[in-house]
């Protein structure tokens, strides 16, 4: 089963949308459109019914509708809605919500009940800069979150602050597919794109593709390639 993404012309470079029940990591710069693309695909699940998470440590639930406010893709609405979930894990009353999962295990163990006990579906967290306050041995406890989110029943989208797509990290191994945007700065102004690094059971190019950003949110044309 493959799950829309929510962004027009990126279900077609993945063979119609994701494979659900999959781990996915969002990569790129900052100003790239991560959070845009994150946005869209948790809307898109609120239109589909589905439940939906949005884990965050660093923003709170009215900076994040603030800052989708200039598009009209439906995020605020879908965000205030029944089927989403907001969790920041940084405000007394995101930790008194997860604490109510246990306190053996750190935040992976909770998290992860949390996911399951609440049926969620679509789940994205921002992101693994963030992690390494929670994580006293990042290198190590990074891989043992990443495995137990992809035991769980939900399709997960992980933002990453990584900048060069050739230099990988654990959760770029670990992960079912890699999602990478580009920023070119040239003569002519800003190129952004998007490319699909690693999506398994997925036939793929790892082409760069063009994207703009428009009142409806992000746009993937897969009809123009970039040359990086």
């Amino acid at each position: 089963m493959r799950l829309s993404s929510g962004v027009p012309g990126f279900d077609e470079l993945v063979e119609g949308g994701l494979l659900d029940d999959r781990l996915y990591v969002v990569s790129g710069p900052p100003g790239s459109g991560k959070t845009t693309f994150c946005s869209q695909f948790i809307t898109q699940g609120a239109k589909e019914g589905a439940d939906c998470l949005y884990v965050t440590m660093h923003e709170t639930k009215e900076e994040l509708i603030q800052d989708m406010s200039g598009y009209d893709f439906g995020f605020d609405r879908a965000v205030q809605s029944e089927n989403v979930q907001f969790l920041n894990l940084v405000t007394e009353a995101g930790k008194r919500t997860i604490t109510q999962f246990g306190t053996d295990g750190g935040l992976t163990n909770r998290l992860v009940a949390f996911i399951q006990s609440n049926d969620i579906d679509r789940v994205v967290i921002d992101s693994t800069m963030l992690l390494q306050h929670f994580f006293s041995d990042m290198s190590d406890e990074i891989t043992g979150f990443l495995s137990a989110l992809k035991q769980t029943d939900a399709t997960t989208l992980l933002i990453s602050e990584m900048t060069d797509p050739t230099s990988y990290s654990d959760e770029h191994y670990l992960a079912h597919g890699v999602i990478f945007f580009h920023n070119f700065l040239d003569s002519s102004g800003m190129t952004r794109g998007i490319q699909v690094i690693k999506m398994r059971g997925t036939a793929i190019d790892c082409d760069i593709r063009e994207i703009s950003f428009s009142d409806q949110g992000l746009r993937v044309h897969g009809d123009r390639k970039v040359q990086g």
